[in-house]
């Protein structure tokens, strides 16, 4: 079974332990609330306003969420300086049990994918997505490795724009399409990472 940790937007594909080659649609449409969606993917110079909507929306994550928000961090493209990205925030959650997110819905954010150990939730704007793994989870490491060695890595950061310019050139019969279209080079940098 493929699963995606990154639904519609972010570092989607990037899982090494799962083969994801094919998407499956009836995962999909499992998974998705709403159904799938077929949108322009538009990528955006980085914009220096991305940090402060994430420090915006992060206030709004832990008065929703409280203690039981374990660590709240910007992920996925728009949290590092100098990437083109889509222009759309993501946000990692983490909480103890999945059941601690309970707050983020009545806060605003629209849940919008639903898998085992993962939540995805968004503003009604469609510009900020909150993502939710409960404490411990291998995503969550994952998403703050990639992300530290984009900043870190000028070579890296490079070759994850270019390839998520040629890939934005291309249709896509979904969001999800695209992101997994990512996943080997994001797994060829994660495994950069874990040999140091």
């Amino acid at each position: 079974m493929c699963e995606y940790g990154n639904q519609g937007s972010g570092w989607c594909g990037w899982l090494p332990m799962l083969d994801c080659a094919a998407m499956e649609d009836a995962y999909l449409d499992r998974v998705l609330i709403g159904g799938r969606e077929r949108r322009e993917v538009v990528i955006t110079p980085y914009d220096p306003a991305w940090p402060e909507r994430f420090r915006v929306e992060r206030a709004r994550i832990a008065a929703a969420l409280g203690p039981r928000a374990l660590r709240i961090e910007h992920i996925g493209s728009t949290s590092v300086p100098g990437l083109a990205a889509k222009p759309i925030v993501d946000i990692l959650v983490e909480v103890a049990a999945m059941g601690d997110a309970g707050g983020l819905e009545q806060a605003g954010y629209v849940l919008r994918v639903r898998e085992d150990g993962h939540l995805m939730l968004r503003t009604p704007e469609l510009d900020v997505h909150v993502h939710v793994w409960p404490a411990g989870h291998a995503d969550i490491a994952a998403q703050l490795s990639f992300r530290d060695r984009l900043r870190a890595s000028p070579e890296d950061r490079a070759a994850y724009e270019a390839l998520k310019r040629e890939l934005a050139s291309r249709e896509w019969p979904d969001m999800n399409h695209y992101a997994e279209a990512k996943g080997q080079l994001i797994r060829e940098i994660l495994a950069r990472v874990a040999t140091g």
